[in-house]
C-alpha cells in the first residue's frame, strides 16, 4: 500500500508512505494521527513503526522542512536522542556476560587515577548507577551554568553544549569528573545525568580497547542489520540529516557527536524496529539483564536506562528521547508482543504533550490490554 492518507491542513500537507499493508494496525495508526494533525496542523515529520506479534509497519507523514519539498520514509535518520542510552545499557550487559565488567562494580574500578570524591559515607557509585540516573553525577560535565537544561535565555540547549565541548578533551572531563560532590548514596537519589551515560561510555571505550561507535557497530548495529544507524554522518547522511524544528517552524541546532554515549545516535524507523525485535526476546541474555530492574518503586522499575511499569500483569519497556526539535520513543511490551517507534522532527511543550497522547492511543488501538506511558 504506497498510500494510506493524502489529506492538507493550511499550508501543511501530511502524506503517509510506506504502510505495512496490515489493514488492523493501518487503521489504529491512521484514526491516532489523523487526531494529532486535525489539532497539530503546523506538524512537521514524523515516522511511525509498529512491531506486532512479528510483522512491521512504518508510516512517514509530513514533511522535514517547512517548505514542503522532502517528505520522510522508513530511512530517514532522525536524532534518537536519550534512546541512546538504552544502546550503552545494552553494550554494558553484553561487557558483563562477556566477563569484561560486573555491573554491581564499584565504577572506580575502571578509571585511572584517585577518584574519593564518587562515593557517599562509603557507598561508591557503581557502575549500573550510570544507566538508572541514581549515580549523583550531575547533568552534563563540563557543569555550568550554561549546560544545564534550566539556564535562563532563549539558546537551545544542543547549541550551548556545542559550546561547551569546543576543545573539550577527554582529559578536561575527568579533570571535572573529580570536582563533582555526592550530596546522597548512590542509588538512592533520581538525578538525571548525561554525565553518567557518558562515563558508561568511556569505561566500555576502555575495557574492550575501540571507540563507543566501533562498538555499536560491531556488536549492535553490524548484528541487527541497522545498516542505516550511526554517530557520526556520512557526508550523504549528512546532506539529507533531519533537522529539528520548534512549533514556529524554527530550525534548532543539531546534537553534537560529543554527547556520544548518552544523546549522539541517529537511527530510521526501519532499523529501530530491528532493535525493537531483538528487545522483544527475553530469552536473549543481554535483553533479560538490560531489563532486569536495578530500582523499583512500587510499580515503576529502572533496568539499564530502560524505564519499566508494570499494569495488570502486563509490562511496558520504553525510553524516550528529546532535545529541542527532535521527539522520539521507542516502546517494548513483551507480554502482548507489541511494540512502537514514533520520531518526530518537531519539539516543544505543546506537541510534545500530544505526542505522548498519540502514541498512548496507538497503544491502546493496537491492543486493549497495552500498558500506556504515564
Amino acid at each position: 500500500m504506497k498510500t494510506l492518507i493524502h489529506v492538507a491542513f493550511c499550508t501543511c500537507l501530511i502524506s503517509v508512505v510506506n504502510a505495512g499493508g496490515n489493514a488492523p494496525v493501518d487503521a489504529v495508526v491512521e484514526r491516532a494521527t489523523r487526531a494529532f494533525i486535525t489539532t497539530h496542523p503546523r506538524a512537521m515529520a514524523m515516522s511511525i513503526g509498529v512491531y506486532r506479534d512479528g510483522r512491521t509497519s512504518t508510516y512517514d507523514y509530513g514533511h522535514l522542512e517547512p517548505d514542503g519539498h522532502r517528505a520522510p520514509t522508513r530511512d530517514t535518520l532522525y536524532p534518537i536522542a536519550s534512546i541512546t542510552k538504552t544502546f550503552t545499557g545494552m553494550l554494558l550487559a553484553q561487557a558483563q556476560l562477556e566477563g569484561k565488567v560486573k555491573l554491581d562494580d564499584d565504577v572506580r574500578k575502571y578509571l585511572d587515577g584517585d577518584f574519593p570524591n564518587l562515593e557517599f559515607q562509603g557507598h561508591p557509585v557503581r557502575l549500573f548507577d550510570l544507566l538508572d540516573h541514581r549515580s549523583g553525577l550531575p547533568f552534563f560535565l563540563p557543569d555550568r551554568p550554561d549546560t544545564r537544561p534550566d539556564f535562563p535565555g532563549g539558546e537551545p540547549w544542543a547549541a550551548r553544549i556545542s559550546a561547551a565541548v569546543a576543545g573539550y578533551s577527554r582529559a578536561d572531563f575527568y579533570a571535572d569528573l573529580r570536582k563533582v560532590n555526592l550530596d546522597s548514596i548512590p542509588g538512592e537519589s533520581f538525578k538525571y545525568s548525561n554525565a553518567a551515560a557518558q562515563l558508561a561510555g568511556y569505561v566500555l571505550e576502555r575495557v574492550y580497547g575501540e571507540s563507543y561507535e566501533s562498538l555499536l557497530k560491531r556488536k549492535i548495529f553490524g548484528p541487527l542489520h541497522m545498516s542505516e544507524s550511526t554517530i557520526t554522518l556520512s557526508a550523504r547522511q549528512f546532506a539529507a540529516r533531519t533537522r529539528g524544528y520548534d512549533g514556529d517552524w524554527r530550525q534548532m541546532p543539531d546534537m553534537p557527536n560529543e554527547a556520544q554515549a548518552a544523546a549522539a545516535i541517529k537511527s530510521s524507523v526501519r532499523d529501530m524496529l530491528k532493535y525493537i525485535a531483538w528487545q522483544m526476546d527475553e530469552r536473549v541474555p543481554e535483553v533479560e539483564l538490560a531489563h532486569r530492574p536495578v530500582f523499583t518503586s512500587y510499580n515503576y522499575a529502572a533496568g539499564l536506562n530502560w524505564q519499566m511499569l508494570t499494569v495488570a500483569g502486563k509490562r511496558i519497556i520504553w525510553q524516550s528521547g528529546n532535545i529541542e526539535g527532535i521527539h522520539a520513543y521507542c516502546i517494548v511490551e513483551p507480554e502482548l508482543n507489541l511494540g512502537l517507534v514514533a520520531l518526530f522532527n518537531q519539539s516543544d511543550k505543546a506537541t510534545d504533550e500530544a505526542h505522548g497522547a498519540m502514541v498512548n492511543e496507538i497503544l491502546k488501538g493496537l491492543d486493549s490490554q497495552a500498558a500506556l506511558m504515564p
